[in-house]
């Protein structure tokens, strides 16, 4: 198993290593509710999506999902992990407004989904591996909006009753890069399965980090929690806080409260939200409501043969059937259209060029103006016709970008473009030779200096191509003039 590395911290009195364990909290992807047949989508008034189960009204009763049920096993199947043929909802019992039962439907010693593990790549291309200890099933809770009204807080009960996915990680990571990393593996892991959005802006995926630092090598330290955080950003930003928080303490002789925390995006800080529960300061017992769950292995052997392509299997085939290097096959990969978008655009083209073409300049223009690459304005279609072009020699990769801004822009396809403004690039070899011909004969002294110095070839290519205004085939051009100046 390939291990976390250890990103040490300096303190006062030596160095400290943080230990990092999430619980991913997905928004399953669904029509209805967990329990009830109450719509769930985001938008709607206050209190529009509400039925009478998730308003907890005498004598209502849940009844199960069937589909947030698939979509839990598919989740688990994609995350490697173990999927329980037997499992049972719980009461989690906490008192809040936005909670009108006075508990929560979750799943504590029987989840549906057990140990599982997924590789999660680091930014330099190297991996890790984080060990899932479980997924389970659970309703969500209402909302509490405090700024209405300085003297009451409302309640907007449309989210109570969705179902969402917890997933707990192990202790297994060990920087907030790492952290991050794994939350972004994760989210591609579940788009890909269509189980949620991964919308975080909306909070349909969020997390709650758990902090504690220790001395290399020394018993793992008390931990504190981080309440949904829901971007990758606050994610790094809360860990390195926290830790900072923590070694402070023990460095001055203190201990550390474990306690859950809230972080403040605008302060880059956390702060005491309440003291840590533990399992029993919830009560937790069996739903008298709800039967155990019991799965038809059949169900889930189907369930299993319908998972599509998943990220990782993906990037092992762009690799092996195309030549891609492991970063650019990772960037692909990690939005299953964009690694759509790639293939359709490499049939019959050079696709490492494609795929530089695609990464580099298709992305970094989408993510520039805010678009996904559903929108973008340059079809798949498209990149190939700018590679054919580039691969026939009809323009050069220089005047692929000035064609690439034109589509950007709007002016059409690459052939349009390259037609309606004259960038064809000049082969013809006649036309090369007598200009250089007439570059050697204006320049003897440059023309000595390449023989004493092949380099200097250079100045004559770029004069070529001043003079034709960067049209001219470059490997035409240094293979005449290295033939001309008597250059190896």
């Amino acid at each position: 198993m390939r291990t976390a590395t250890s990103k040490l911290i300096e303190g006062r009195t030596g160095p400290w290593e943080i230990v990092l364990g999430l619980e991913i909290h997905a928004q399953v992807a669904s029509k209805a509710k967990l329990f009830s047949g109450a719509a769930v989508g985001f938008g709607a008034g206050p209190n529009e999506q509400v039925s009478l189960v998730d308003a907890a009204m005498p004598g209502m009763l849940p009844v199960i999902n069937r589909g947030c049920v698939e979509q839990a096993i598919r989740s688990g199947l994609g995350l490697k992990a173990k999927i329980n043929h037997w499992s049972r909802f719980d009461r989690k019992n906490y008192f809040y407004p936005d909670l009108p039962q006075g508990y929560q439907i979750s799943q504590y010693k029987d989840p549906i989904v057990g140990e599982g593990q997924i590789e999660v790549e680091r930014d330099d291309g190297t991996s890790f591996t984080v060990r899932i200890e479980r997924l389970h099933l659970e309703q969500d809770a209402g909302k509490s909006i405090h700024d209405l009204d300085p003297n009451a807080t409302y309640v907007d009960l449309n989210r109570a009753g969705t179902a969402l996915m917890e997933i707990v990680s192990h202790p297994d990571m060990r920087s907030a890069e790492e952290a991050a990393a794994y939350v972004k593996k994760v989210r591609t892991i579940l788009r890909y399965l269509g189980t949620c959005d991964g919308d975080m802006e909306k909070g349909n995926l969020r997390a709650d980090v758990n902090v504690s630092v220790r001395r290399p090598g020394a018993p793992f330290g008390t931990r504190c929690e981080i309440k949904n955080v829901n971007s990758y950003r606050y994610i790094q930003q809360a860990i390195e806080y926290e830790a900072r928080r923590q070694i402070e303490i023990l460095e001055d002789g203190g201990q550390i409260a474990q306690e859950t925390r809230l972080f403040d995006p605008g302060r880059g800080e956390t702060r005491s939200m309440r003291s840590k529960e533990e399992a029993h300061d919830y009560r937790y017992f069996p739903d008298p409501d709800l039967l155990p769950l019991v799965l038809d292995p059949a169900w889930v052997k189907a369930i299993e043969a319908s998972l599509p392509e998943l990220p990782d299997d993906k990037r092992r085939r762009l690799m092996s059937q195309y030549g891609l290097s492991a970063y650019d096959a990772g960037v692909l990969v990690a939005e299953a259209s964009r690694a759509d978008f790639f293939e359709a655009a490499a049939r019959g083209r050079d696709a490492k060029l494609v795929a530089n073409w695609v990464a580099n300049e298709l992305l970094g223009h989408l993510a520039k103006d805010g678009l996904d690459i559903g929108q973008s304005p340059i079809s798949a279609v498209d990149i190939a016709g700018l590679v054919q072009l580039i691969e026939e020699n009809v323009i050069s990769t220089k005047i692929a970008r000035e064609v690439f801004e034109r589509m950007w822009a709007g002016e059409g396809t690459a052939a349009d473009v390259v037609e309606a403004h004259g960038l064809r690039q000049v082969s013809d070899s006649g036309a090369l030779e007598a200009m250089i011909d007439q570059l050697i004969a204006a320049n003897p002294g440059q023309a000595a200096a390449v023989k004493a110095k092949p380099q200097a070839v250079g100045w004559f290519v770029g004069q070529v191509m001043r003079q034709t205004g960067g049209k001219a085939n470059p490997g035409a051009v240094n293979e005449i003039l290295r033939r001309k100046l008597g250059v190896e």
